[in-house]
């Protein structure tokens, strides 16, 4: 049972991250994008803080970033919690939900690219292939839909999802000395920070809203944010990155299964078409080809060494 728990960990952060999509979109005619945001990251980081906070005491204190390290986390925390939290929502009063769901997973793609330039990994020909795929998969959504109106969501979900890859690539640094909870319930509280300003105005708009507006914007702070970045910290720490990471490729297929259950809406026919070129593309930029293995011309063994065992490549890091 013990083995299982990483795999039921990551299938309960998929369905928390998809229902964020339906949720956005079901309470977004009576909140505004930026106040929506504001209250999620207030109360997810509430959350995040006070587990942090018994972590701490168990542990023996607070161990905080600093220097370079700190400046990523409150990058980060500002660029993707905050702006990335506004523009999805944006992004939501002009796209179905399983469209923007299916537009923001092109973030790993961008993820590859900054790897490639920042972290000097490279640009394998199938990036650049799996790119072309994808961004003509957002054009065929852009150019297909309601003019004007889709083609400002593809733009607020595409921005969303390059808010996204920079932020993740932030992260990827910060993580390599801070734990995940540390690093989750501080980036929560910079963007908390963040959009402080506009408090006052969630409240007003709460005030006045349906009461599923606010027990919506609770669940999104609570589950989507809190919840599932814990869970998805400890599926991490248990489960190859690879695998991990690629799980992310249901949040889409299972957005749109609940925006039609809950919300009785489906992305249209081109929409579909395009989002499945956005994930194809995704899928093809994270191939890694085979090198073929060369057989090395025969020698005869030597005494000193016959009795050592053969080495293995190390395995790449994903």
């Amino acid at each position: 049972m013990t083995k299982r728990l990483p795999a039921l960990a990551l299938v309960a952060v998929m369905f928390a991250w998809a229902s964020a999509f339906v949720v956005i979109r079901a309470i977004g005619p009576h909140v505004s994008p930026i106040a929506i945001a504001e209250g999620r990251l207030l109360v997810g980081a509430t959350a995040l803080g006070v587990v942090w906070a018994m972590k701490a005491l168990y542990d023996g204190g607070l161990r905080l970033p600093r220097g370079r390290t700190l400046a990523l986390t409150v990058g980060y925390g500002a660029l993707w919690f905050a702006l990335y939290t506004v523009l999805v929502n944006a992004a939501e009063r002009h796209l179905d939900a399983g469209t923007t769901a299916l537009l923001v997973n092109i973030a790993p793609i961008i993820v590859a690219v900054l790897a490639g330039a920042v972290l000097h990994e490279g640009f394998p020909p199938l990036l650049v292939v799996g790119i072309s795929i994808s961004f003509a998969g957002a054009a065929v959504i852009a150019f297909t839909g309601d003019g004007r109106r889709d083609g400002a969501g593809v733009a607020l979900a595409v921005a969303a999802a390059l808010l996204y890859g920079i932020s993740v690539v932030a992260q990827k640094l910060v993580l390599r000395t801070v734990d995940p909870l540390t690093a989750t319930a501080l980036g929560a509280g910079v963007g908390a920070l963040v959009l402080l300003p506009w408090a006052p105005r969630l409240f007003r708009e709460l005030a006045v809203a349906p009461t599923s507006s606010t027990v919506g914007v609770l669940y999104l702070g609570l589950v989507p944010t809190a919840l599932a970045f814990l869970l998805w910290a400890y599926a991490l720490a248990h489960t190859p990155a690879g695998v991990t990471a690629s799980s992310s490729y249901a949040v889409p297929g299972l957005s749109i299964l609940l925006s039609w259950a809950f919300l009785a809406e489906t992305p249209t026919g081109w929409g579909l078409f395009g989002g499945a070129l956005c994930l194809a593309g995704v899928a093809v930029s994270r191939i890694t080809p085979r090198r073929r293995r060369t057989a090395p011309p025969a020698t005869p063994a030597r005494p000193a060494e016959s009795g050592r065992p053969t080495a293995t490549p190390a395995a790449a890091s994903c």
